[in-house]
């Protein structure tokens, strides 16, 4: 385990494999580097890149210095980017490609960005959380109400059935982890916020986030996630969108699958810069 220091000296750690061009994979809600295909996908691509995988704020042993803002979460990112050697490329799936985006738009080093299924309600039609979604689910928290603030964000955040949620409490290694990072789901839904309305991204915020960029997403994934997704590669000035079976990411990651286009999109934009 590595430590890297934030703006506010939050301590973040981190995990560094491989060789080659640096590349950060950050995480979705629910996500910390030793989930399984986390790692499975860092040791996929080690023979390619510098990977470095890293618990967000608030996750695994990385720190959580209060008060939380998305700003702290972007400041996290820039100190790996440091770590780095002061440029990355870099892999955000769900909230994590939000976050991601975020911090290219405000400027950070990215080289080559990749969005995996960017969580976004851009479609008036598709399902939405409650208005005071962010709200109730802080206050939830906030009354260590731990175990009902995974179902609310699960049900009316993700839109996994009820079902679904009550299957896994029966499965008590799952859901313990679950649990264990509660307090961390106000910050995915604090990036999420303003993008949970049903309303097209809008056209100029990120204008200035030129580097190449890949927004994947995988046809068997829910239609909201998918025309999020679309909207995102149009949103971007040098995106394109990928569209492939296996890339749905709300049930366990095919880490070969991801590996491999993550592979080839870095190493395609690497040989288009060498030859220019």
């Amino acid at each position: 385990m590595n430590i890297a220091k934030s703006k506010d000296g939050t301590k973040i750690a981190y995990d560094k494999i491989g060789t080659g061009p640096a590349l950060i994979l950050v995480t979705g809600a629910f996500g910390y580097r030793k989930f399984p295909a986390q790692i499975e996908l860092a040791k996929l691509l080690a023979g390619h890149f510098t990977v470095y995988s890293y618990d967000r704020r608030g996750r695994g042993d990385s720190g959580d210095t209060a008060p939380y803002a998305v700003e702290r979460e972007i400041e996290d990112l820039g100190a790996l980017i440091r770590e780095a050697g002061g440029s990355a490329h870099v892999w955000g799936l769900s909230s994590g490609a939000v976050l991601a985006l975020e911090g290219a738009a405000r400027g950070l080093n990215i080289t080559r960005l990749v969005l995996h299924e960017p969580p976004f309600i851009v479609d008036p039609s598709d399902r939405k959380p409650p208005a005071d979604f962010k709200k109730h689910l802080s206050e939830l928290v906030a009354g260590d109400r731990r175990a009902e603030a995974v179902k609310y964000f699960m049900t009316e955040g993700m839109g996994v059935p009820s079902f679904i949620v009550g299957m896994m409490r029966m499965m008590p290694g799952v859901w313990s982890k679950l649990v264990a990072l509660a307090h961390t789901l106000p910050y995915d839904a604090a990036l999420l916020n303003d993008y949970f309305r049903g309303a097209p991204l809008p056209a100029s915020r990120w204008s200035s986030v030129a580097m190449p960029a890949l927004v994947m997403e995988g046809p068997e994934s829910p239609a909201s996630l998918r025309h999020a997704a679309q909207a995102a590669a149009r949103a971007l000035p040098n995106a394109r969108l990928l569209s492939k079976k296996g890339l749905g990411h709300t049930k366990k990651l095919n880490a070969g699958l991801i590996s491999q286009e993550l592979i080839t999109f870095f190493q395609e934009e690497q040989s288009l810069c060498t030859s220019k």
